[in-house]
């Protein structure tokens, strides 16, 4: 019986939160939420912004069931309030929809003038509520338990893990507990388009617990499909090109031969200019052929400073609508570091003002607010101490609390 007791008592413990885990938790939901919205309040519609170089997007399929538009974090609230919403997380150089001819004559609350559409928008499968190759939404209603998916920075798709093309997803990179080892995913789908990324050095590409094996694509002739090299080698691999440790030379495979292509010994400099540091003109390196064996790319933190800027690479990014890699407040790490510096800012104005509304107040004002506080205390306590945890709390409970507080302070007043 006292064993009984004591596991009841325990499981009832296991259950309780002090006011400062509870407070603690509230702000750790509150900063998710302001990262993911980038610090937006959600008081104002971003359209007079332009195509923003990233943003929180939100999809309405109450007004728009195709999915071929989308709204800003303030039209999400201000305009489509109880509607079927679709979360997009962020997307970059757009623009917010809401209330143009996808509309159906529903113009926006927040921002009523706007052009008919928004051309150099992108929409992909996710705007319908669909993700990764399997097409299916998130949350799955029909999967037993949620799969972690992760976003390829080039198309913005969403991918669950086993379905990134690897043959498992221990070929992720990870560290030992787990956590992730790369800053951006390229997916399976986008890396051939990436095939440049190649000409690089390892540092650009995010360790695992295995290296990966360096595997011969014969359909991609210019190149080896491959990852991070095996170091254990004399002649090491550079992502599927061969390196040898003594010679500033990359060598790739074509036609059965080699050829050489001219790369610094040293770790790559972001360059900018007419000299490049690859010391080569990628608009010349032919493209390779997609086939269902690419592989998707893992990069390591900090790898978009190290391509090159020179005139001819940054040519050749803008050509293949890629710009936006040398584009630091492309990166997310750049729009939650501004989020951040929003929230400490808007945390600081807040006990600014809760700071000067107290110096407001006279003595006797203070000690009312000082009393009423201590009154809500004892009064949440006496109700926590008496309450049934067996049962749930109604709002015929709660309505009781106030109405005890109101007596008190007219007891006290009187």
């Amino acid at each position: 019986m006292a064993d009984t007791a004591r596991d009841a008592f325990a499981d009832e413990a296991e259950g309780t939160v002090t006011i400062d885990e509870y407070i603690e938790g509230i702000e750790a939901q509150e900063l998710e939420a302001d990262l993911v919205l980038g610090g937006d309040d959600g008081k104002d519609c971003t359209y007079a912004g332009g195509y923003l170089k990233r943003q929180a997007v939100f999809s309405c399929l109450t007004c728009v069931p195709d999915g071929l538009a989308g709204v800003c974090t303030a039209c999400s609230l201000a305009c489509h309030d109880g509607h079927e919403i679709v979360e997009l997380w962020t997307k970059r150089k757009f623009r917010c929809d809401c209330g143009n001819s996808k509309f159906g004559g529903h113009l926006c609350k927040l921002c009523p003038e706007k052009d008919s559409e928004n051309p150099a928008n992108s929409y992909n499968h996710n705007f319908k509520g669909s993700y990764c190759t399997c097409g299916r939404p998130y949350p799955d209603p029909e999967a037993k338990e949620q799969v972690e998916m992760i976003q390829c920075c080039i198309c913005e798709d969403w991918f669950h893990e086993d379905h990134v093309g690897l043959n498992s997803i221990e070929e992720i990179p990870r560290d030992e507990e787990g956590e992730p080892l790369y800053e951006d995913f390229i997916c399976h789908k986008c890396s051939p388009g990436c095939h440049f990324l190649k000409l690089y050095p390892d540092t650009i590409w995010a360790s695992g617990k295995k290296n990966w094996a360096v595997q011969c694509d014969t359909n991609e002739p210019n190149m080896m499909i491959g990852g991070p090299s095996n170091h254990a080698n004399t002649e090491k691999h550079e992502n599927g090109a061969l390196v040898g440790d003594t010679v500033g030379e990359k060598t790739s495979i074509e036609n059965g031969s080699t050829k050489d292509i001219a790369v610094p010994e040293s770790k790559l400099d972001s360059s900018s200019g007419s000299n490049c540091n690859l010391r080569m003109d990628v608009n010349t390196m032919p493209a390779p052929v997609v086939t269902e064996k690419s592989m998707p790319f893992f990069m390591s933190k900090g790898w978009r400073e190290t391509l090159c800027r020179c005139e001819a690479c940054t040519n050749f990014y803008a050509q293949r609508g890629i710009a936006y890699l040398v584009d630091k407040e492309d990166t997310i790490e750049e729009y939650e570091k501004i989020a951040k510096q929003k929230r400490e800012k808007k945390l600081e104005q807040q006990e600014g003002a809760e700071s000067n509304f107290l110096n407001s107040l006279n003595h006797v004002q203070k000690i009312e607010i000082l009393s009423g506080i201590n009154d809500m205390k004892n009064e949440f306590q006496s109700f926590l101490e008496s309450f049934d945890s067996s049962k749930p709390v109604t709002s015929d409970d709660i309505r009781s609390v106030f109405e005890n507080l109101a007596k008190k302070k007219k007891q006290r007043l009187s």
